[in-house]
């Protein structure tokens, strides 16, 4: 089955076997307004944890999205270079950035689960 994990900036990662799937949860999505651009890391690409690895743009804001763990992007979404709306349609289904695999599962630990992400949230008033 596969677990969900969330970061302290909004990004989601969803973990089945030893790759993440990564996007921005529907609160990012909201903050941000409309998305305009969305700019992917490329297949091959090596992250670290912490590190800025991709852009969300919308009519408010230009956001950088940080890997959740670090590892190589096995895949990205292309979809969103023509479809950047399908961010703020289904931000945790269609419309999730890159694919990784994780070089390190332990880096997950210090990611919330949903009901801590819900709380932090609801703690940002």
């Amino acid at each position: 089955m596969a677990e969900t994990k969330y970061t302290e900036e909004h990004e989601w990662i969803r973990v089945e076997g030893d790759v993440g799937t990564i996007g921005i949860t529907q609160y990012a999505q909201e903050q941000l307004g409309d998305v305009v651009f969305v700019d992917v890391p490329a297949a091959g690409r090596t992250v670290a944890k912490g590190e800025a690895c991709a852009v969300v743009e919308s009519v408010k804001a230009a956001s950088d999205i940080y890997a959740p763990a670090s590892g190589e992007v096995v895949e990205s979404n292309a979809a969103l270079a023509e479809t950047p709306g399908d961010v703020n349609a289904e931000p945790t289904g269609k419309g999730w950035f890159f694919k990784l695999k994780l070089a390190d599962k332990g880096e997950l630990d210090g990611l919330m689960d949903e009901a801590a992400y819900d709380a932090f949230v609801k703690s940002l008033g």
